[in-house]
């Protein structure tokens, strides 16, 4: 069954809408919702805000009333069909006399699968996958999560030339510029959870949040997270009272995403030293890599990442780089390239 060109223009518009800024990440995806009338033209629109709020469709149909029947929804996501916070979005639009649902990507979410079918049941035209590549990309990690049962993890470093994440008394200041440290930010804020060990907790005290320009707190905050066993200093800045911060007393990479996968958590950004690094690469559990390199060269002091037990070149863990990008302070010597990378295989 083929699209016209007024849907998949309604589906450019629901995937923008699906991307509105503000909306909370996780845990559920982002989504868009455009109504058509029988001539194309554009009824309502909607866009999904948030656990607990009205699904897109909800939205979408509120906003057309009885304008909404013998009309076309067009949705980034497969309407849900089960009842949760809110009802199911296929039941919805048989209520409201829809007649044709083209939607981006299936719903594999075990729990709210079926939607497609019901609404074929009712006599409803369906048609699925319409820029379903646009629309995975809008809720990456929330795929990658639901397809895998656990989050989607990027690990995060700062390097030198020669490798090295820490001069050899241990300062680290400043091997990342302030234009890396502001980017790191921006990519924080696009996970839901910050995972460190509990060594960086003792020896960095880092706070973990989300900070501005101006370095300010910002009002939505990631998970802080803190794996290992020993305990910890209650004076530490993770503990504070600027964001969430939970134990997760494990050594095991794969019980640490387990615990944060129960808590609904789909994007992890582990910011962690060379030995959490190390286990996460070793357990298959890295899905994208963020390296920040400076200009510099320090000769000896602490590496990135931990022994990886590759004892030969022809072992070594490859990775394919998806982007490279220079960023640049106003001076011009406030320099960092960032590289975004991904293992070329995974085995979790």
């Amino acid at each position: 069954m083929t699209t016209s060109e007024a849907e998949r223009s309604a589906m450019r518009r629901a995937l923008a809408l699906a991307t509105t800024p503000g909306v909370p990440l996780g845990p559920n995806p982002r989504v868009g919702c455009v109504l058509l009338a029988p001539d194309g033209t554009t009824i309502a629109e909607g866009f999904h805000r948030g656990a607990g709020t009205p699904h897109a469709e909800a939205a979408a149909l509120a906003e057309a009333g009885e304008a909404a029947r013998g009309a076309t929804a067009v949705v980034t996501l497969e309407p849900c069909n089960h009842t949760g916070r809110t009802g199911p979005c296929s039941e919805a639009l048989i209520a409201a006399g829809v007649v044709r649902v083209v939607f981006a990507q299936p719903d594999a979410n075990p729990v709210a699968v079926g939607g497609a079918g019901r609404l074929r049941e009712a006599g409803i035209e369906v048609v699925g996958g319409e820029m379903i590549e646009e629309a995975q990309a809008v809720n990456r990690a929330w795929t990658f999560a639901i397809a895998r049962r656990r989050p989607f993890v990027t690990w995060k470093f700062a390097t030198t030339l020669d490798g090295r994440s820490a001069a050899a008394d241990g300062t680290s200041r400043w091997v990342s510029s302030r234009a890396a440290r502001l980017d790191t930010h921006r990519l924080r804020a696009l996970c839901d959870t910050m995972l460190v060990g509990t060594s960086t907790v003792e020896v960095d005290d880092p706070e973990l949040t989300v900070r501005d320009e101006l370095d300010e707190p910002v009002a939505i905050q990631p998970l802080r997270a803190v794996m290992g066993l020993r305990d910890l200093p209650a004076d530490r800045r993770i503990f504070n009272d600027r964001a969430e911060t939970v134990r997760l007393r494990t050594r095991d990479p794969e019980q640490a995403l387990a615990d944060l996968f129960a808590r609904d958590r789909q994007h992890v950004f582990l910011e962690g030293g060379p030995t959490l690094a190390a286990a996460f690469l070793a357990a298959g559990l890295v899905d994208e890599v963020v390296t920040y390199v400076a200009p510099m060269l320090l000769g000896a002091g602490r590496t990135a990442v931990g022994d990886l037990g590759i004892g030969t070149i022809a072992d070594a863990l490859h990775l394919h780089v998806s982007d490279v990008t220079v960023l640049q302070g106003h001076d011009g010597e406030d320099t960092n390239v960032r590289l975004t990378m991904r293992p070329h295989l995974r085995r979790n």
